[in-house]
């Protein structure tokens, strides 16, 4: 079974080191090259569970409607925050968050079941780079369920597993939508540079052949 990028360990020596006031989330954030909000979710699920925070079970748990709206309505009524209610109810923020727009939208919230076949998922809607990070960041925490999180996030099977393959290969860069992006001279082999050499070259050809043809068109309205 893959592992998360952290180890649970990890996770809980650094929660601990800023809950015994050995420095404050930016320092300890920056001495272990991790982002400070997920330190900050960290903490904030270490306080509640302790090292069974960051134990995950296998596969992905499965939420029921009702207790989506519990999550959701204890953070409109102010009893916390996402990050906050998220580590009480072992729930990720981002997928909390998910839910608080969908019932703002008057979008029903439906039970999960984490056995719900997404693997042909025919729907690959755009996400941006934000949605992205969170989707990657959701899915190696459990474990990289593949499956479960393209079900809880809307998105297919093959968009998580690429975009996870992306972010081990190159971290948050890969996870950058280059579609359409036209690339530079520099970044493509030597045989694309020669074929947009000669494309240049044609144009330039064609671009004087009209300026002939314009020529001689002038020369002969001055004759009439």
């Amino acid at each position: 079974m893959s592992k998360s990028k952290w180890s649970a360990e990890f996770r809980a020596q650094v929660s601990q080191e800023y809950l015994d006031g050995k420095g404050s989330v930016r320092s300890i954030a920056n001495k272990y090259q991790i982002g400070r909000t997920t330190l900050r979710k960290w903490v904030a699920a270490y306080r509640i569970h302790g090292m069974g925070a960051f134990i995950s079970s296998p596969g992905n748990a499965s939420y029921t409607g009702a207790f989506k709206i519990k999550c959701v309505e204890e953070v409109l009524k102010g009893y916390g925050s996402p990050v906050n209610i998220g580590a009480k109810y072992k729930v990720h923020p981002s997928l909390l968050e998910s839910w608080i727009k969908k019932y703002n939208a008057n979008i029903e919230l439906k039970d999960y079941d984490p056995k719900r076949e997404v693997y042909m998922a025919m729907a690959r809607r755009k996400t941006t780079q934000d949605e992205r990070r969170e989707i990657v960041e959701y899915c190696l925490s459990h474990n990289r369920d593949y499956k479960g999180t393209a079900s809880i996030y809307d998105v297919s099977y093959s968009q998580v597993y690429s975009w996870v393959r992306k972010y081990d290969q190159s971290g948050e860069a890969g996870l950058t939508d280059n579609r359409g992006r036209h690339k530079t001279d520099k970044e493509v082999d030597e045989l694309e540079r020669l074929r947009r050499e000669n494309l240049r070259l044609k144009r330039q050809l064609e671009e004087k052949d009209m300026v002939v043809e314009l020529l001689k068109k002038v020369k002969e309205f001055e004759r009439m």
